[in-house]
């Protein structure tokens, strides 16, 4: 039996604000697979992103982010999908991704982002002063995840509260069963 395209969950969000690990606890609970955009981007570009920003520069890299999730989301089987807190910068993704299937965005206080990313040095656009960048990063990027079919404050929440939130919505909004 074919899957329909819109079996796929869609966690997009800010730098810091847990995708990754929700993504993999979702998966496991939906009996899903799971795929992260950036590290499709690295395998296909056999580099890192920090390379690929030094290199090649930002506009290359989101070249490469768009090209690597519409081949995620066109997969014809269910998958949750973590994005790069700056896949939702292109009106393509955008579309792409409601198309696709449900979309949930994850927020986060910036502080704790902060607190969250402030050692990692693998985020090229954290080059520099990481409070300055996040609060200039969230000030430019305001709005950009409202289109989501819902947003969860993963501030003061576990994991397993955020991946509780988002099946719930996801079975309300969904028609799989």
């Amino acid at each position: 039996m074919s899957v329909s395209p819109k079996g796929k969950v869609i966690l997009i969000g800010f730098m810091g604000t847990g995708k990754s690990s929700v993504s993999r606890l979702l998966a496991e609970k939906l009996e899903w697979s799971c795929a992260d955009s950036d590290e499709e981007v690295e395998r296909a570009a056999g580099r890192s992103i920090s390379d690929i920003f030094a290199e090649d520069g930002e506009q290359a890299f989101r070249d490469m982010e768009s090209r690597e999730l519409r081949k995620l989301l066109e997969q014809p089987s269910h998958a949750v999908i973590a994005t790069g807190g700056g896949a939702v910068l292109r009106e393509e993704n955008r579309s792409a991704m409601l198309k696709h299937g449900f979309v949930a965005a994850l927020s986060c206080d910036p502080e704790r982002i902060i607190a969250r990313v402030l050692l990692d040095k693998s985020r090229p656009l954290l080059k520099g002063a990481v409070r300055e960048r996040v609060y200039g990063l969230l000030e430019t990027r305001k709005g950009a995840y409202d289109f989501a079919h819902l947003t969860v404050d993963t501030t003061e929440l576990s994991v397993e509260d955020v991946v509780d939130r988002i099946v719930m919505a996801w079975k309300q909004h969904s028609t799989f069963p």
